[in-house]
């Protein structure tokens, strides 16, 4: 029979301790190894080369991932079109959902003309959401030499010049010119766009002594329009160019200012090129035959008359 342990046979105070401490150690000692391995797996990437080495196992591990992108969802997109947008992002629904970088695709719309900044997020449950913040340019204002963008109340937009993503923005956009024409430009634009083959004739708006408009087209021709009565003649424009083809004909100036009639001023005919000296035709179209001199050979066919 073992004896009842005698009082020396307990623990001291520093083996207490220890086993208490003991404890503690193991989960420490497992956070110490994975940031081990976390540090070793970082130092490993930074290798040359690594990434490279790691690619086929990383699209393996991808494309048997079960996570497949099943929506994208786009708010706050007005002047950006959904086909930039889905370019920028660079994925489709189907695609793996853990091969999209949400960085990437933020640096790609925030690139965009008319995007201010964005906010992009990646859902485990399929689920990409992008919400856009635009900024509001409405046209293109050329005043005093200078080109600014604004917006429909026609005042001036934030930008960054004619250099970067901006420049871009100033080649969609429609241009007006003049005094005023900025705070006039939106009833005017607004009705362009109800007017698509008028529109696309149009390359500026000029505002004259800010009471009026001339619409500036591609070949260089010049639309007076009425004062006050702009929409209306811009409906009239394009019923006539429906029926005649107006914008596509040779002309210089098409005044609508007078209610009751249409001033059309063609451009005058073209001369024909003079010739060149040398290169005359004679009538017939066969170029003259230069004179006989004495002891030539006549022409074959042709004999000469006899004395």
């Amino acid at each position: 029979m073992r004896p009842p342990s005698s009082p020396s046979d307990r623990p001291s105070r520093l083996g207490l301790f220890a086993r208490r401490q003991k404890r503690l150690f193991r989960p420490l000692f497992g956070v110490l190894v994975l940031a081990a391995l976390g540090g070793g797996a970082y130092l490993y990437l930074q290798q040359p080369g690594a990434q490279e080495r790691l690619a086929p196992l990383r699209d393996k591990v991808l494309s048997s991932a079960p996570l497949r992108i099943t929506r994208i969802q786009v708010q706050g997109a007005q002047l950006t079109s959904d086909a930039a947008i889905h370019k920028a992002l660079g994925v489709a629904v189907g695609d793996p959902v853990l091969n999209f970088s949400v960085s990437d695709a933020r640096d790609r719309l925030n690139a965009l003309p008319f995007v201010d900044h964005v906010t992009v997020e990646r859902h485990l449950s399929g689920e990409i959401n992008v919400t856009i913040t635009e900024r509001p340019p409405f046209a293109v204002w050329q005043h005093k030499g200078h080109f600014e963008l604004i917006d429909r109340q026609g005042k001036r937009v934030p930008d960054q010049g004619m250099t970067g993503k901006d420049a871009e923005a100033f080649t969609k956009l429609p241009l007006v010119v003049g005094d005023g024409a900025n705070e006039a430009a939106a009833a005017l634009i607004d009705a362009l766009g109800q007017e698509p083959s008028v529109r696309d004739h149009v390359t500026a708006a000029v505002r004259v002594s800010d009471r009026r408009w001339n619409l500036t087209l591609r070949d260089g021709a010049t639309v007076f329009l009425p004062e006050g009565e702009e929409i209306p003649a811009i409906h009239r424009l394009a019923k006539l160019d429906a029926s005649t083809h107006l914008l596509d004909r040779p002309v210089v100036l098409i005044d609508m200012r007078l209610p009751d009639r249409l001033t059309i001023r063609e451009r005058p005919p073209q001369p024909d090129p003079a010739p060149q000296p040398g290169t005359d035709a004679a009538p017939g179209g066969h170029a003259p035959q230069p004179p006989s001199q004495p002891g030539s050979p006549q022409p074959a066919g042709r004999q000469g008359s006899p004395a």
